[in-house]
């Protein structure tokens, strides 16, 4: 009982030093320090090293957090009665474009100038690989084209960008996804010959 009260105080932790790295990045960028993350998640230094090691391995936490946190976001609006190619892009699009709210859940989208400063740490590399792999794989297994992925993909996280900056508002952002739908639709898209 003590060991199970024990892990989940650290998973508590953990999570409050993921959260509050991730609203000191949002503020600071990628100058980010382990004191500022620690004082703001109410924890030591020395506490936050107990459960991180290092800045890089802090950083390289915080941008999986981020990433996996993303994925949940979209499997939610997984609709698994669609029987039909396009299922996880037409979650994605249903995520991105669900309204500011929803995509300012994910750091990648909210700042992106500071939270790309992550970026350029080597530790983090790995972890924008296999993420990239991860959506890749997910989406090519949906059934549609490789054309159509990239550009509803890609467009759908264009348009929760513009509505993070105030770019977009709700109704042509409704507007969007549902064409974007529509193309994540087998048969409703064609591509150059």
């Amino acid at each position: 009982m003590a060991e199970e009260r024990q892990t989940r105080n650290a998973e508590r932790t953990r999570r409050a030093v993921l959260d509050a790295a991730t609203q000191v990045t949002l503020e600071k960028g990628a100058a980010v320090t382990l004191a500022q993350v620690a004082a703001a998640a109410g924890v030591s230094k020395s506490g936050l090293i107990h459960h991180f090691g290092n800045r890089d391995q802090l950083v390289t936490a915080l941008v999986q957090d981020a990433h996996e946190r993303f994925r949940e976001v979209v499997l939610h609006h997984l609709d698994l009665s669609e029987n039909r190619p396009g299922k996880m892009l037409r979650a994605y699009v249903r995520a991105l474009c669900a309204g500011s709210a929803e995509a300012t859940a994910n750091p990648d989208f909210t700042s992106t100038p500071m939270w790309s400063g992550l970026y350029t740490i080597p530790a983090v590399a790995p972890v924008l690989a296999e993420n990239a792999a991860w959506w890749d794989t997910q989406l090519a297994l949906d059934g549609l084209s490789a054309e159509r992925i990239l550009i509803v993909r890609r467009a759908a996280e264009g348009i929760a960008i513009a509505a993070v900056y105030g770019e977009q508002d709700e109704e042509s952002i409704a507007t969007a996804r549902d064409h974007l739908l529509q193309l994540a639709d087998e048969g409703t898209f064609s591509t150059p010959v």
